[in-house]
């Protein structure tokens, strides 16, 4: 959808904040309430779900039946609805569900608008508790937070020994994977974990260099891709190609610190 006129480019921008109100006021009453209780999705490992996970999804999915009941949703929670406008709205309700129980404010909402082809159009990484907004994609590059507007744009080439690279996990996923990570986590400057949706608005904001994950699925990566590639960053998966389905994700500041994170990836 290339040809995307203004309005309509306006109005999904419009329902995206209009989700993404509905998502705070679901999620906040329950941030950092000490009767917060967690189910699990998996028996093998701890994946959390909450009645804030539930709520949030189930508010912005009422905003779309009001405003865009054509379009397609794919929702971590609730899983596909079928649409017939070719658009199809990808929601992560609290990325980071495991830091929202812990009461580490580095969770977020992900809301993303993508085309037939499931390649993000537009992204946004919203904060409630901080009041941080960043959003991408449809020309727009941009943040709002307690300091008010700025334009978001990711930092430029520099060697990777003078790099920030963050990752959720130590582990990052298989034994393999680990090992590759830690290879090129150590030729950086500094590595921090733990921050879930929020380094990858840190990478689109100019403040780290790389984030490196795997595991990932669609609503994971959708809006954190629009949000840093409008930035002016690189998003792919491990191999060079689109990450958009999830799997291994490497975000890059810039063509060149990709490209040597790719090559010690691989290497």
């Amino acid at each position: 959808m290339t040809d995307m006129s203004p309005d309509l480019s306006a109005e999904l921008i419009s329902v995206a904040h209009e989700m993404a109100e509905a998502a705070r006021h679901a999620i906040l009453p329950h941030f950092r309430s000490l009767g917060l209780t967690a189910d699990s999705k998996e028996t093998v490992r701890f994946d959390p779900v909450t009645v804030a996970d539930r709520a949030a999804e189930g508010a912005m999915r009422a905003v779309l039946a009001h405003r865009r009941p054509q379009d397609a949703i794919l929702g971590e929670e609730m899983g596909r609805q079928a649409g017939s406008s070719g658009l199809t709205w990808v929601l992560d309700p609290i990325d980071g569900t495991r830091a929202f129980l812990a009461g580490m404010p580095t969770w977020g909402v992900l809301i993303a608008v993508a085309d037939e082809g499931m390649r993000p159009l537009y992204g946004m990484i919203d904060q409630p508790y901080i009041g941080e907004r960043f959003e991408g994609g449809l020309g727009l590059a941009r943040m709002q937070g307690p300091l008010g507007p700025r334009t978001l744009a990711a930092r430029g080439a520099r060697s990777l020994d003078q790099c920030i690279v963050m990752s959720t996990f130590p582990e990052v996923g298989s034994a393999e994977e680990g090992a590759a990570f830690h290879r090129l986590a150590a030729r950086c400057r500094l590595t921090r974990y733990g921050a879930d949706c929020y380094a990858y608005a840190l990478l689109a904001a100019g403040h780290i260099d790389l984030v490196v994950e795997a595991g990932l699925q669609a609503y994971d990566v959708q809006a954190p891709i629009a949000v840093i590639e409008a930035a002016g960053g690189v998003v792919t998966s491990w191999t060079g190609a689109r990450a958009d389905t999830g799997g291994r994700l490497l975000a890059a500041s810039c063509p060149e610190v990709h490209a040597a994170a790719l090559a010690l990836l691989n290497g």
